[in-house]
């Protein structure tokens, strides 16, 4: 299901789009009859070929993984982001990405708020949880102006001091 913001088209990642993507920036630009950002993403095939995995072995939720964000005013893809699988516990887990020319313009806590109101018409999901590293970044000035509350400080062994953030519907 496409999430539709006001700036932003979130559309969800299905298997064929992931190959695509995996297969390279003109690959994915043609499936979504779009225009690619050359940095639209830092997380990588390591991430793609992680939720491909997920959805070869899962195809019924595809709503719970990627999505890719694209700017409507220039028809193009500019990062990635969605859940980290299916809820659990009433729980999901949002991340986020955008790309560095499209920074500073609200577009990350747009996509964020599109992923928020998404999961919690799943009568499933009371808690929205994400991680970020443990100190300010635009990513917890994102998640702070969702209305997240930082809940746990946690030692990751690759990252260090990690924030772990909640919001409850």
């Amino acid at each position: 299901m496409t999430i539709e913001t006001e700036n932003l088209i979130l559309i969800p990642a299905n298997i064929d789009l992931l190959q695509k993507a995996l297969a390279g920036d003109k690959e994915l630009a043609a499936a979504l009859d779009v225009s690619v950002d050359e940095h639209w993403t830092e997380f990588g095939a390591f991430a793609l070929q992680y939720v491909l995995d997920k959805l070869v072995a899962n195809p019924d939720e595809g709503i719970w993984w990627t999505y890719f964000p694209v700017y409507k005013k220039e028809n193009k893809l500019i990062g990635s982001g969605g859940y980290k699988g299916k809820p659990e516990d009433g729980a999901v887990e949002i991340g986020y990405e955008i790309a560095p020319a499209y920074r500073n313009k609200g577009l990350a806590t747009e996509m964020a708020k599109g992923l928020i109101e998404n999961a919690f018409k799943n009568e499933n999901v009371t808690n929205i949880l994400a991680h970020t590293l443990g100190h300010e970044t635009p990513s917890s000035k994102v998640l702070t102006k969702c209305g997240f509350e930082k809940i746990e400080d946690l030692n990751d062994p690759d990252n260090g001091l990690i924030w772990k953030w909640s919001l409850k519907k």
